[in-house]
């Protein structure tokens, strides 16, 4: 449910400018329209093979006619509002050579009247018997009124359906005990502000806002910095953003909250759902125009992941079914640990030799935040995205997977490695985890330590140079 968009496109050639004015005159080739805003969404559902039902309001319009025709077109089941001397809201973006030139919007957003409420009410209370999920797609342009949301939110936490909501706007009060929100950086920072790019400090006021509005999750899209999935109570699970080139981020969001909402519905995690939605929007900003996910891409995407062929720097979830795959094949799955801050001979020697120690090695790496705990506030020296693109380069090893905690017992203790390896600077007894590895029939393996050689002694080294 929420505000339905149709978006217009109108693509051409620039060959001159005005002579009337210094814009670019633009030669008209072709016209093509979307559905924007709960629109998207529910084209993003239709795209992963979600029975769905769409609830929203349009203009007594031309446009909204387009609109009709276009869900018709989809066969998407859908409830709309007409809401006369009201324009469908609409945004017609001018395009040439995949350049956005210009945007006109056609909207009026005050909230629907009381005389559309209870017949929307109504609506919902009919078809939530048979929902999974319910998403609100809150554009702010007035489907989506404070009480409207209020009362949708009070029927499904009454029932048990989990509810996502696509906020907008600094008045979060109305989407008080929802499942899940899902804002981007700057929607959030809006609400509770925090330094962009500062994990901690994203986290902290993540969590406050989870307890403010009584929420169960937080799930916060940052752009290039991929996405975090913030939890009471549970470990951060930050998401890398799939690398590729980004054409358009018009509709990501919606492709977002489609799939996490569906994923979830269907039986997954939050974690598990989150990061199936980063892989979608991954996927949608390299088109140009709102574009749903469709899913014979998105499974293709799933089956390149999981055959780790173009990227071994994964989640811990990817890992797990790498693993499984894995020990179905008979391969024995070797796991070692570190900062690995600066890399030297010492850690290349250690990777080599746990290498050998079974088929797959897969390597925990200390995060930025986890070294700066172990080590003091003057370390890392290298960033943890480029430590991690290092060790994977490095042959031998198989998967990386970055980790918050000071020790890697979590992962260990759910890869169920069947060989852990240490430096010599520890005994079997004190390696973390080995008591979990020796419980399942593994072992731990002692590589001894080249003299003289840490990254303790490079820095030291480079101070004295530096001198």
């Amino acid at each position: 449910m929420g505000d339905i968009i149709l978006d217009r496109y109108i693509w051409g050639d620039v060959a001159r400018i005005s002579p009337e004015a210094p814009v670019p005159v633009v030669r008209i080739q072709r016209q093509t329209m979307n559905l924007g805003g709960a629109g998207n969404v529910a084209m993003n559902l239709r795209g992963l093979g979600c029975p769905q039902v769409l609830i929203g309001a349009i203009g007594n319009d031309d446009d909204g006619r387009q609109v009709i025709d276009l869900l018709a077109e989809a066969e998407i089941p859908h409830f709309l509002i007409t809401r006369s001397n009201h324009p469908t809201t609409a945004k017609t973006r001018i395009i040439s050579q995949n350049q956005q030139l210009l945007r006109l919007d056609d909207e009026l957003t005050d909230p629907i009247g009381p005389e559309h409420t209870d017949q929307i009410k109504k609506i919902i209370e009919r078809n939530l018997p048979a929902a999974t999920a319910v998403i609100l797609s809150d554009y702010g342009k007035g489907a989506l009124s404070a009480e409207m949301s209020a009362h949708v939110i009070a029927v499904c936490r009454e029932k048990q359906i989990p509810i996502f909501v696509d906020p907008k706007g600094v008045s979060w009060e109305f989407y008080s005990n929802a499942f899940c929100i899902t804002p981007n950086s700057l929607e959030l920072s809006q609400i509770a502000p925090f330094e962009d790019a500062d994990k901690a400090q994203l986290e902290n006021q993540a969590l406050k806002t989870i307890q403010r509005f009584n929420l169960e999750c937080l799930l916060v899209t940052q752009g290039a910095r991929g996405m975090s999935l913030f939890r009471t109570a549970q470990p951060t699970l930050h998401i890398a953003a799939q690398s590729q080139e980004v054409f358009d981020v018009s509709g990501a969001g919606d492709t977002v909250i489609a799939t996490v909402a569906a994923a979830y519905g269907a039986g997954q995690s939050m974690p598990e759902a989150a990061e199936l939605a980063n892989l979608a929007a991954g996927i949608v900003i390299g088109k140009i125009g709102t574009q749903p996910i469709d899913g014979v891409v998105l499974q293709q995407a799933i089956q390149n992941m999981v055959s780790a062929t173009t990227n071994k720097v994964v989640s811990d979830r990817v890992a797990l079914d790498l693993i499984a795959k894995w020990r179905s094949q008979g391969e024995q799955i070797v796991f070692t640990n570190g900062c690995f801050d600066i890399l030297h001979v010492g850690h290349i020697k250690l990777l080599h030799a746990a290498s050998k120690q079974g088929n797959r090695l897969i390597v925990g790496l200390n995060s930025d935040r986890s070294v700066q705990q172990l080590k003091g506030e003057s370390r890392p020296i290298v960033p943890e995205g480029e430590r991690a693109a290092i060790l994977s380069n490095i042959k031998g090893v198989d998967l990386v997977i970055i980790f918050e905690e000071e020790t890697p017992e979590n992962l260990i203790r759910l890869f169920k490695p069947d060989v852990l390896v240490k430096g010599g600077d520890y005994t079997v007894e004190t390696v973390v985890g080995h008591n979990i590895v020796h419980k399942h029939g593994g072992r731990t393996v002692i590589v001894p330590l080249l003299e003289g050689v840490s990254t303790s002694n490079v820095i030291q080294t480079a101070k004295r140079n530096s001198k």
